[in-house]
């Protein structure tokens, strides 16, 4: 099938340089026309400074870099803030109107599509598509490891489409959810925080055993906590609890072991299978090696999927790698955004 896959990049990406003022919102629109990506994600309450409100001054300076740079908005990251007060979670009203904000701020900015969280309620985006249909925006909502598509938790967002008819409101798979390996610097991370060598190899054949089987996928369940532990004991946390518990694990040998299962494999094909509800992807990655390899996720296997199910969107890149670094090592985004993104076009032109 044809495919006009194109490339964006994140602005979570740079995170770590933003944060330590190396970069300012146009340095990191800079640095991603530099690998050749043409798609900008913002993640606005983080990078705009007048926030919630989108100035003349800032729209006049936006369009300006897009011109500047040769770039596009291709994703406005929102994050509901549903707990904003002490005493009470907001109301539906005010949930629907800080969504309708949101969809606002994208469409003043040309964005198409607008990243909603997994833990947005789903009366909340179903009482927020006639706006994002008046606008043009559609609204993905995050498919996040540990959810997936072709499970329970997809199911219900599913029947939703379906009984709306909207053409506003789908999917946005995050490569997280194809992790064949745990990320090697979460394991080195871990050593350096004193995990043993024997630890260190239950963990991985633990990891390895649930790819091996076929992780059991996510359950729809309003309450997450409740999803996600249910998840945890189907894929083998008691079991794997139960060895390091022999051996005496210390609580930095638990955390590691429990931070793996944040990790999940699913089979491609799910991308495949769901394509007309997919409109925008995360291309999350944890470390690029010198050899233009993510050394947990198989991204050519990834892009030929999406290849193959002829996707016309954008990938765009998702550094997390940082946080499993920052603890004790340099980080350099924007050579691991560099390395991912020609990882991405040699995938695609291949």
């Amino acid at each position: 099938m044809d495919n006009k896959i194109k490339r964006s990049v994140s602005l979570y990406s740079y995170q770590q340089e933003y944060y330590e003022g190396k970069l300012d919102l146009e340095g990191c629109i800079r640095e991603t026309a530099k690998t050749g990506a043409t798609g900008i994600e913002l993640l606005a309450e983080q990078m705009v400074d007048d926030f919630p409100v989108i100035t003349p001054e800032f729209k006049e300076t936006w369009f300006g870099w897009m011109k500047k740079y040769g770039t596009e908005p291709t994703c406005y990251d929102a994050f509901l803030e549903n707990r904003i007060y002490d005493n009470r979670v907001c109301t539906l009203r005010e949930q629907i109107h800080m969504m309708k904000r949101d969809i606002e701020n994208a469409s003043q900015l040309g964005f198409q599509t607008l990243r909603t969280l997994v833990s947005t309620p789903m009366d909340v985006i179903e009482g927020s598509i006639p706006f994002a249909e008046e606008k043009n925006i559609k609204i993905c909502i995050e498919v996040h490891s540990p959810f997936s598509l072709n499970s329970g938790w997809a199911d219900g967002y599913m029947e939703m489409i379906h009984k709306t008819g909207t053409k506003h409101f789908g999917f946005m798979p995050d490569f997280g959810i194809f992790c064949r390996q745990i990320p090697d610097i979460l394991t080195a991370q871990a050593v350096r925080n004193g995990c043993r060598e024997e630890v260190i190899k239950i963990v991985e054949d633990a990891f390895q055993e649930r790819v091996s089987k076929g992780f059991m996928k996510i359950k729809y369940d309003l309450n997450l906590g409740r999803a996600h532990g249910e998840y945890m004991k189907a894929n083998g946390y008691p079991k794997l609890m139960e060895a390091l518990d022999k051996i005496h694990a210390t609580p930095a040998e638990l955390a590691y072991a429990g931070s793996t299962f944040d990790y999940t494999w699913c089979d491609p094909k799910d991308i495949i299978d769901n394509i007309q509800y997919i409109y925008h992807t995360h291309a999350k990655f944890y470390h690029m090696n010198e050899a233009y390899e993510e050394t947990s996720i198989p991204i050519k296997e990834v892009v030929e999927a999406y290849k193959k199910a002829g996707y016309n969107g954008y990938l765009s890149s998702e550094y997390e790698g940082n946080r499993m670094l920052n603890d004790a090592l340099e980080v350099d985004s924007i050579e691991q955004v560099r390395r991912q993104q020609e990882a991405l076009r040699r995938a695609i032109e291949e």
